[in-house]
């Protein structure tokens, strides 16, 4: 277990087999691997995910659908990972003055591990890595594309961001530990490294990223002529809204964690508590309502409507529709469970990296599942005819004159 007293003081059981490094780059690539299995099931039930990104459809029927290529970087970026992390256990034997002394094998890893993405290699699909180091690009800064041009991709990319934000924060401090004097990236992580406010502001930026976006979509609203269905932006603000909601968890967690005084670090954990939960329900009340378009917290009227199952939707795609309840009940566990981890200071309380990781994997599991119905929403929105690209994006959608054969 973590924290065994016969372990050395710098490293814990769980590092001693799995280091920082390596966890970051297994998170990365097992992002790697669920996309590919979005666009594959997405594929499979008719759902044009390319389409609804604006990213390039294939030129000939006869070309593999773009999931093969996902599963091929994954496939190259696995192989990657087993061959150094084999390497790793073979020259350590979990030794602890070993796992410490040969910190530059992970290091080495990540180096090659970002390569991947930017050097040209061939047999992986350069033009899909262009476009996605594109997007990175623009949405890094907070920019947001125009509907036309893959504002929906944007979006996506985003708000998996705000997932990583805990895996921005460890590798951070994965490189500072190993720049610091008689440091090294293999020990115990030190989450302090860095100083104190570092870490917290690289957790901050994936929500500050969605919140300037959405300051944008507000922005882009009032510029336009007015339209009944985009409202005059209220929504874009409330969206902003939520975000925002993820600083003061951060900010209280990072106050409680420097405080030396018992009673105002009893008054901090409060605020912070209060904080937690007004984050985790606001954001999973967003995910049911607004980016599911489920009617379970609408008026009564609208949640028992006739038309479709109770609190859902008049349109599903996924099957079993049982699906929707069993996700949902997940979407608020793990929303509440992550809001925690967005806290610094329970680092200091918990010998348990083990359970830090867990937690990042199953908040990466939660965001992989939010994409699959997230998606099939946009999909949904985007069959009327009439309708801009702005009015379904931006608006909310009611799709009340479908009767039941239009169902899939």
């Amino acid at each position: 277990m973590d924290g065994d007293p016969a372990v050395e003081s710098e490293l814990d059981s769980f590092s001693l087999t799995f280091p920082l490094p390596y966890r970051v780059g297994f998170i990365i690539t097992l992002a790697v691997w669920g996309w590919g299995i979005n666009l594959h099931h997405l594929y499979n039930l008719k759902i044009d995910v390319p389409s609804l990104i604006r990213y390039p459809a294939r030129s000939s029927v006869h070309h593999a659908p773009h999931h093969f290529s996902t599963y091929r970087l994954a496939t190259v970026l696995s192989s990657l990972f087993g061959v150094s992390i084999v390497l790793f256990w073979l020259f350590t034997w979990r030794i602890p003055a070993r796992v410490i002394a040969y910190d530059w094998l992970p290091l080495t890893y990540l180096v090659a591990l970002v390569a991947v993405f930017i050097v040209p290699i061939q047999d992986l699909p350069s033009h899909g890595r262009r476009r996605f180091l594109a997007t990175l690009r623009r949405v890094s800064i907070g920019g947001i594309a125009e509907a036309a041009d893959g504002k929906f991709g944007d979006i996506l990319l985003a708000d998996v961001l705000t997932s990583y934000a805990k895996v921005f924060g460890d590798l951070f401090v994965t490189l500072c530990m190993f720049l610091k004097p008689e440091g090294s990236s293999t020990k115990r992580p030190d989450r302090n490294c860095g100083g104190l406010v570092i870490v917290p502001l690289l957790m901050a930026l994936p929500s500050l990223i969605r919140f300037r976006q959405c300051l944008i979509e507000y922005l882009r609203v009032r510029r336009a002529p007015y339209k009944e269905s985009t409202g005059w932006g209220g929504q874009h603000l409330a969206n902003a809204l939520k975000y925002s909601s993820a600083f003061p968890v951060i900010i209280f967690s990072t106050l409680q964690r420097n405080s030396s005084d018992p009673a105002a670090k009893a008054a901090l954990n409060k605020a912070w508590l209060v904080a937690v939960l007004a984050n985790s329900l606001y954001s999973f009340y967003w995910d049911v309502t607004k980016d599911w378009d489920l009617t379970l917290f609408l008026s009564k009227k609208e949640r028992t409507a006739h038309t479709h199952p109770f609190g859902l939707r008049d349109r599903l795609i996924m099957r079993p529709v049982s699906l929707y309840y069993v996700v949902i009940v997940m979407d608020l566990m793990l929303r509440c469970t992550w809001s925690m981890k967005l806290s610094p200071h329970l680092d200091k309380f918990t010998d348990f990296e083990s359970g830090i990781f867990l937690i990042e994997v199953l908040e990466v599991f939660r965001r992989w599942v939010w994409i699959f119905f997230r998606v099939e929403t946009e999909s949904i929105r985007q069959t009327p005819a009439g309708l801009g690209a702005d009015d379904i994006l931006l608006g909310n959608y009611h799709d009340n004159d479908d009767d039941e054969d239009d169902e899939v």
